[in-house]
């Protein structure tokens, strides 16, 4: 078989760099086979080694410098290139937002299929140091010393660090004392490749009161209770034991050793209990725009219902109750769920609802019996959002969805599932949350089609059948699964209401043309979902 990709590992050549992947890697293009180099920057010249084969790229890490690009400039941390925390550190800031705004348009375009999409410019900070009100520390041995410091990227290499300048400088003061204890008292570091020793990690916060919280994470009991206590003058402090074998960072045991089970955080005229697990955004000065720019996009109405999806301890929740008639609130953590309840009431906010559950299995029971937000807004991890939940999201006949990303890619495949849904991306404002990293989040205004890319159909219930039943996509999967033996999913649904004229509520919006990017439905799964529809009266 012919070999596609004509380069060799360790393979040297020179590359001109033309811009950066979604993960900070500078990219260039040599007889037809992309490279990926980390730490080039757009604009320069450099003599490359590879490192990395595959079928249509290589990964080459750059030897020399031949041409430089005017926006390098000198890191500011000692462990850059080593550490796997930044990517970005070598480029400067006012080019750093320039390369977001650009990694967000092409995730758009490349993956969701947008074209021509418009991104408003990254919203940036003053000042992007020592932004980071969460450290999350490995601990390991070296050279006979317990410290702490961040992973080499892509391993479990510990870099140790004195100091970190994206983190608040109290977080690795903090850090600092906790290694020291353990020197101090000989607490043996945990050795994940014997399953060894004790301490693992800490894990400290600091909120905008000012408040520290530090959680130290040991295999087993604590050794040395009494010193850590004594060392460690903080509002609260807890002991996490996990016993696993697990790159999971805590265990299910919290114990407090000291102070006050949650510290406070501020956001404007709100405040919230942070437990040891509790989701807070990292970045306080950058969260209070990322929030007010999905609020003025959500556009909530005193008489409106509003869907919180994964709501965390409810930070977003109750900003927006505060415009709202009523916000729900959905989250997976049963513990933040808790916090989000007692948040509402320690704020005196009476309009919202917390259930604790999946959302992809949350929301659709809602829609299923009969909840209709007037606007969603949802904030997933970086996987995305579930099928299910996008999904719902089309039944509850919403029309207007704000959703907060912190991962680009699937942003824009969850934007394209929803535009097939009926939904068209209005706004796109990128926020750099993580300054000199490649991490960027996205808040995104997603509506129905306008009034000129609608059929329109007015009927009476009678006319419909069934008395205006609709049948959801759960039951016509499930009538096509026992009827006919076949598997189809909620895209095929959608795509053969629209080309059946099916219109779920008035006025509903549809694709002015089923485009290549339509989930492909073969015709004997087309004659299926039509006999469902006919099934449920509803064509």
């Amino acid at each position: 078989m012919k070999q596609t990709n004509p380069f060799q590992k360790n393979q040297e050549l020179t590359l001109e760099i033309t811009g950066v992947t979604s993960e900070g890697q500078g990219v260039a293009r040599c007889e037809g086979v992309a490279f990926f180099v980390p730490f080039a920057l757009p604009g320069e010249t450099v003599k490359a080694h590879i490192i990395k084969v595959e079928k249509k790229y290589c990964i080459a890490k750059a030897v020399e410098l031949l041409e430089r690009s005017p926006h390098r400039v000198a890191p500011m941390c000692e462990a850059y290139e080593k550490c796997g925390g930044c990517a970005l550190m070598h480029m400067d800031y006012a080019e750093q937002l320039k390369t977001k705004t650009q990694i967000v348009k092409d995730c758009l375009e490349r993956l969701g299929g947008f074209a021509d999409i418009e991104v408003q410019d990254t919203i940036g900070m003053d000042d992007p140091k020592r932004y980071r009100n969460k450290g999350s520390f490995p601990i390991g041995f070296v050279d006979g010393t317990a410290v702490f410091g961040f992973y080499a990227e892509r391993s479990h290499r510990l870099i140790p660090l004195f100091d970190c300048p994206i983190e608040d400088a109290r977080i690795t003061a903090l850090a600092r004392t906790v290694t020291e204890w353990a020197n101090r008292n000989h607490v043996r570091v945990y050795d994940e490749t014997t399953g060894k020793g004790y301490l693992r990690a800490c894990v400290i916060r600091i909120t905008s009161t000012g408040e520290r919280m530090v959680a130290v994470v040991t295999k087993g009991e604590l050794p040395a209770k009494d010193s850590l206590v004594k060392m460690l003058d903080v509002e609260s402090l807890y002991h996490n034991r996990n016993d696993r074998n697990t790159n999971v960072l805590f265990g299910d045991r919290f114990t407090l050793l000291k102070g006050k089970p949650q510290i406070t955080e501020r956001q404007g005229d709100l405040h919230f209990a942070v437990s040891p697990q509790s989701f807070l955004q990292v970045n306080p000065e950058q969260t209070k725009k990322l929030y007010d720019t999905a609020i003025r996009l959500l556009n909530p109405k005193p008489d409106q219902t509003v869907a919180d999806v994964y709501c965390g301890i409810g930070t977003i929740s109750l900003a927006i109750a505060k415009h709202a008639g009523k916000v729900v609130g959905i989250e997976c953590v049963p513990e933040a769920i808790e916090d989000a309840k007692k948040n509402a009431a320690a704020n005196g906010i009476g309009n919202t609802e917390f259930l604790s559950g999946l959302a992809e299995d949350v929301l659709p029971n809602l829609v299923k019996k009969g909840m209709r937000p007037d606007a969603i807004v949802i904030d997933p991890p970086r996987k995305g959002c579930e099928e299910q939940v996008l999904s719902a999201i089309d039944e509850s006949g919403v029309d207007r969805v704000v959703y907060v990303s912190c991962n680009p890619a699937t942003l824009a495949r969850d934007a394209k599932i929803l535009s097939n849904f009926g939904f068209r991306i209005e706004h796109v404002q990128p926020v750099d949350m993580f300054p000199h990293t490649q991490h960027v989040e996205t808040v995104v205004l997603l509506c129905r089609k306008n009034i000129d890319d609608h059929l329109e159909f007015t009927w009476t219930d009678e006319e419909f059948g069934n008395k205006g039943r609709k049948a959801t996509y759960e039951e016509i999967a499930a009538y096509v699964q026992e009827k006919h033996g076949l598997h189809v999913n909620n895209l095929n649904i959608a795509q053969i209401k629209r080309k059946s004229g099916i219109i779920e509520r008035q006025n509903y919006n549809l694709p002015k043309s089923e485009d290549s990017r339509q989930p492909h439905c073969t015709s004997e799964k087309e004659a299926a979902i039509i006999d469902a529809f006919n099934h449920f009266k509803m064509i």
